[in-house]
């Protein structure tokens, strides 16, 4: 047997109970998310405004939300509330989209489906990282991730199905109910790994003291990262209007996803060997080329395609490296704050970033919202390559 499939198998069981959650959770989240813009736009009469509105204080509502969880958790050792908690306020939520009359009202329901995420989040994150050894950290979030995006292509894959049907979207959004509830119970199952139990409760400490200046200055970076990373919606919304036909737009979302899936673990489990440094640097630069080719205004559907692959592959180079970056940064016993943090700070810079790109978008065009992102990125680049980790970047394999 290949040793990545040996490693894998060797997995304690609760890496691979809450990837399973993770996969059936975003089956339903995956199955409306491609129809929120299309459902905006169409249905409830409103414009990119209104969904950078949405999205940005949804997502920032959840970075703050998983500071204090990862805090707390750092004090309680206790995860498994927090993941239950955030779940069960999800899993509420998504059903009552078919009932909304109005964008306040949706954002309303996609304010407490990010709660629910935020709570979740980072104590997640310390449950994963305290399962396995240091040298299995990219493994271990690398196949979350993974485990993660299947969800995100089984989702889309329904959603289209059930559009080809003729079904409404609005009854679309009440299939959501059936993978909540096992999702609920699957989450009641998670046991707290033995490693977080044996280490000593810090005080609550809600500050960086303490935190490595390594640590203090990725934040920065990755803060002005996200200021350029605003809500994906946009990108579907993008693709409509080139050309790509609404029954297609889940399919197009689930093949980002399938290809975060195949590529996410083995990508982030050579990060154990090789180093996280050059994943993340490579990874940005493909999403600055993936933005600056968005904007172009001759984009053609086939060029679509090809750029939607590429932004599959940044997300597997990253979603699951950037998290072991964290949990590698990180003091003994403050793997919940640090995560807190790192999710505070690239999670609330969606708020502006969505506010920002969809204010472009409408006023002055997509092309030049999509190089604001790139020009973003580029910034973040350089930061990352000669400030954060210095120049050497000779790979470690």
């Amino acid at each position: 047997m290949p040793p990545f499939f040996k490693a894998l198998g060797n997995l304690p069981k609760t890496v691979w109970l809450v990837g399973l959650i993770s996969l059936v959770n975003d089956s339903a989240s995956e199955m409306l998310y491609p129809l929120l813009p299309l459902y905006l736009t169409s249905v409830l009469m409103a414009g990119p405004r209104v969904l950078g509105l949405i999205e940005g204080i949804a997502n920032s509502t959840s970075s703050l939300l998983q500071l204090v969880s990862g805090v707390i958790v750092d004090r309680t050792k206790k995860t498994k509330p927090w993941i239950v908690y955030g779940y069960l306020a999800a899993g509420i939520g998504r059903p009552l989209i078919a009932f909304v009359n109005s964008w306040g009202w949706l954002l309303l329901i996609r304010f407490s489906d990010r709660v629910g995420k935020g709570l979740r989040t980072s104590p997640r994150d310390a449950l994963l990282a305290e399962s396995v050894p240091h040298n299995q950290r990219g493994l271990v979030f690398g196949f979350h991730r993974s485990m993660d995006n299947a969800g995100a292509v089984i989702g889309p894959l329904v959603a289209a199905l059930l559009l080809s049907l003729n079904i409404p979207i609005r009854d679309i959004f009440l299939w959501a109910i059936v993978p909540a509830l096992i999702t609920l119970l699957l989450a009641l199952s998670l046991k707290e790994p033995k490693q977080a139990i044996k280490i000593d409760a810090p005080v609550f400490q809600w500050s960086l003291e303490g935190m490595s200046p390594q640590f203090k200055r990725y934040l920065l970076v990755a803060g002005l990262f996200a200021l350029g990373n605003s809500s994906d919606m946009f990108l579907l919304l993008r693709a409509r209007e080139i050309g790509i036909p609404l029954v297609q737009i889940p399919i197009l979302w689930a093949a980002v996803s399938l290809i975060t899936t195949l590529f996410g673990a083995p990508l982030s489990a050579l990060s154990d060997r090789c180093g996280r440094k050059q994943f993340i640097l490579i990874a940005w630069i493909g999403f600055a080329l993936f933005y600056i080719g968005m904007g172009m205004p001759s984009i053609t559907v086939l060029g679509l395609f090809g750029l939607f692959a590429l932004y599959g592959l940044f997300k597997a180079a990253t979603e699951g490296v950037e998290k072991a970056m964290v949990a590698d940064l990180s003091p003994i016993g403050r793997a919940g704050a640090a995560f807190g943090w790192f999710n505070l700070v690239t999670g609330v810079m969606i708020l502006p970033a969505s506010l920002i790109f969809g204010e472009i978008y409408e006023s002055a065009g997509p092309s030049y919202a999509f190089w604001f992102s790139g020009a973003c990125a580029i910034g973040a680049i350089a930061l990352l390559n000669i400030w954060v980790f210095g120049r050497n970047m000779v790979s470690e394999c």
